[in-house]
């Protein structure tokens, strides 16, 4: 499945930190977190002890392809691992995310200055991962320990808890806030040159000409404070050439009435020219037979 906004052919932007994933209990959050990943150019996905298994099959499966929405290649090359310390065994750095302090004495971050500081050390050659616990718990204080330091998400603290993909796709985008900058994919095309001011003061001629047909101006002595009112209104909309010409279009029509239809006439074609066939003579229009002139009479 391809979602909106998905373009194949622009080159892929791929690297950042493992994510891993701590005993997910669903397959659905599973897909989910591989759309997230490949939303920000994440690759690596290690999952550690899935409640049931990994690769999944039948319904679990279905539900976690569908859920990866196009990004079915991270799930068919995640990294299954018995134990924790085997799925971090290769790596420099390790964050750990935790909705709740543990207090074990490490560093906290929010996720825009981790993965700054994860961003400087990749693009340096050190391997990072960020590890996320089990929907229901989080992970447990033996897990937190194996990691170098923590990320929590300034959220509301009366509702803490994020989603298993939630929280992949907010550690992705800083990362790749971080490591590709802020630019939009995609900048606002100016379809039509700014209306210059002769423009705009021809359009508000006709307006106001209008305008005081129907007696708007009243009183006549607040006519200049309700001409600088109305133009202030249009002045701070910035219109277009192509803004100007559809409100003036449309006052136009306001004020003289439906459009009347256009009488066209009816075009009459002349008669075709016969065309020989090739090879043979030039077929000749021929006149119209006279009639015979009768004998005069004797």
């Amino acid at each position: 499945m391809t979602g909106a906004g998905t373009d194949k052919s622009r080159p892929k932007i791929e690297g950042g930190p493992t994510i891993i994933l701590v005993r997910p209990q669903l397959a659905v959050n599973i897909g989910m977190c591989a759309r997230a990943m490949a939303n920000f150019g994440l690759v690596d996905l290690r999952l550690v002890n899935p409640r049931e298994g990994w690769p999944r099959t039948g319904a679990l499966r279905k539900g976690a392809y569908a859920a990866a929405a196009g990004a079915v290649h991270l799930l068919e090359g995640a990294k299954l691992y018995d134990t924790l310390e085997s799925a971090v065994a290769d790596l420099n750095f390790v964050w750990a995310t935790t909705a709740r302090e543990r207090g074990q004495g490490k560093r906290i971050l929010p996720p825009v200055q981790a993965m700054s500081e994860t961003a400087l050390s990749i693009a340096g050659g050190a391997k990072y991962g960020v590890m996320y616990g089990p929907e229901r718990t989080g992970l447990d204080n033996d897990e937190i320990a194996l990691a170098d330091a923590l990320i929590t998400f300034p959220v509301n603290p009366a509702y803490a808890s994020l989603n298993l993909a939630q929280a992949v796709l907010l550690t992705g985008y800083e990362w790749f806030r971080a490591s590709q900058g802020d630019a939009l994919p995609f900048e606002q095309i100016d379809r039509s040159p700014p209306a210059p001011r002769e423009m705009m003061l021809s359009f508000f001629n006709y307006f106001e000409d209008a305008l005081e047909v129907n007696g708007f101006f009243r009183p006549a002595t607040k006519r200049p404070i309700m001409q600088r009112n109305l133009r202030n209104i249009f002045h701070r909309m910035n219109m277009t050439e192509q803004d100007v010409r559809t409100l003036r279009g449309a006052l136009v029509r306001l004020v003289e009435g439906p459009r009347k239809e256009a009488q066209t006439r009816k075009r009459i074609r002349p008669p075709k020219e016969p065309v020989s066939a090739p090879g043979e003579a030039p077929v000749t229009k021929l006149s119209k037979p006279r009639k015979p002139k009768a004998d005069p009479k004797v």
